[in-house]
């Protein structure tokens, strides 16, 4: 059903943090669809920066301010403060009548997510989960191969978000208590269980290891998971924050091919340094340098294979398929029960860690395996 909203559409952004100030005000900013209305933050310094960088954005202490009698209209509201936060406040905008974007990970258990997800279909309102990375060049550029079939059925995937960080910032991101939902597994590990699901579909076991490997770390630093799909793809992830020396980002074997990409998606750097979308800079192009190569029985760091044009990275395109979703032209571009799915994965990479075993989750209903 189409709903009439104006144009553009009004957000309120929760949060003002690095993902707040860094991806969805820059992106909310960049699109012709959407205006960013307000900000919720209690801290005057990044509310001062807020202000700076969105002349006229209203800015408020609580998110609750946001839905509260008198507030200003508003069509959706995102929700990027820290993570113990997304089930109540999403539950709380929802309730209010608003449609909800929630930063990854959109809660701490499945359970939760399914809740938020019924919630809102009581209600007839979005709920979408901001899984950027689905819109990465590198993420792109493989599934155009895959889609047309150049590296055959696909056997193995390897996936790898690395830092070398070897020293904690500390902060929440990095506690160790279990409301903070710290840690890399729910971290970059959304990103990477997300993409694997995305492209081979659900996994059916999972085996996982997680360490804390820094002095004074306190979360998980450095996780691999083991996925084997339905379809019988096996993927194999890698989060760490202590990797000294960077692999892959992308390594895919197929019957007919294989492609590996290294580095990076240019579209955070380009975001932290304050460039924006719709600028005199191409916006998400990666060097040529950084293409990936595709082949057989050949290695890439020896120059073998063939570079393949990367796809240029498209994080605006999430935001306008939300403005789409929300006037009811388009489907919602990453649904809570995604979300979910790829929560039930973390839960049992979880549980693999901590017990030595691989989970066995529910094979899905057929036709349901992509």
């Amino acid at each position: 059903m189409t709903v009439p909203f104006p144009s553009p559409l009004r957000v309120g952004l929760v949060g003002y943090g690095l993902a707040g100030s860094v991806f969805h005000a820059p992106l909310i900013a960049a699109s012709p669809d959407l205006t960013l209305a307000a900000v919720t933050t209690g801290n005057p310094e990044r509310a001062a920066e807020a202000r700076a960088a969105h002349p006229g954005v209203e800015v408020f202490a609580r998110p609750e301010e946001l839905w509260a009698e008198g507030a200003p209209g508003l069509d959706l509201v995102v929700v990027a403060s820290p993570n113990k936060t997304h089930v109540p406040i999403a539950d709380a905008a929802l309730r209010a009548g608003l449609p909800v974007v929630v930063d990854k990970p959109l809660a701490a258990t499945a359970a939760e997510a399914r809740g938020l997800a019924e919630l809102a279909e009581e209600r007839g309102l979005l709920l979408s989960v901001f899984q950027n990375r689905r819109w990465d060049s590198d993420f792109l550029t493989l599934r155009r191969l895959l889609d047309e079939g150049e590296l055959g059925e696909v056997q193995r995937f390897e996936s790898r978000f690395e830092r070398w960080r070897p020293r904690p910032k500390g902060g929440w991101r990095e506690s160790g208590a279990p409301e903070e939902i710290g840690g890399l597994l729910y971290d970059l590990g959304s990103h990477v269980v997300d993409q694997a699901l995305v492209l081979f579909g659900p996994a059916v076991s999972v085996y996982a290891e997680s360490d804390v490997r820094r002095p004074r770390a306190e979360a998980d630093d450095d996780t691999f998971l083991a996925l084997t799909h339905a379809n019988g793809v096996r993927s194999h992830l890698y989060v760490s924050a202590t990797a000294a020396q960077l692999g892959p980002r992308f390594r895919v074997l197929g019957q007919r091919a294989g492609f590996v990409t290294y580095g990076l998606d240019p579209q955070e750097t380009a975001l932290r340094e304050g460039l924006r979308p719709g600028g005199d800079t191409p916006w998400g192009v990666e060097p040529e340098a950084l293409w990936g190569r595709i082949g057989a029985g050949e290695s890439p760091l020896t120059g073998g294979g063939t570079p393949v044009p990367s796809v240029p990275g498209n994080y605006p395109a999430y935001y306008a398929a939300v403005a789409a979703a929300l006037r009811g032209t388009g489907p919602n571009p990453v649904t809570a029960h995604e979300a979910a799915a790829a929560l039930d994965v973390l839960e049992a990479a979880r549980r693999s860690a901590r017990e030595g075993v691989t989970v066995r989750l529910p094979r899905p209903a057929d036709g349901a395996d992509g």
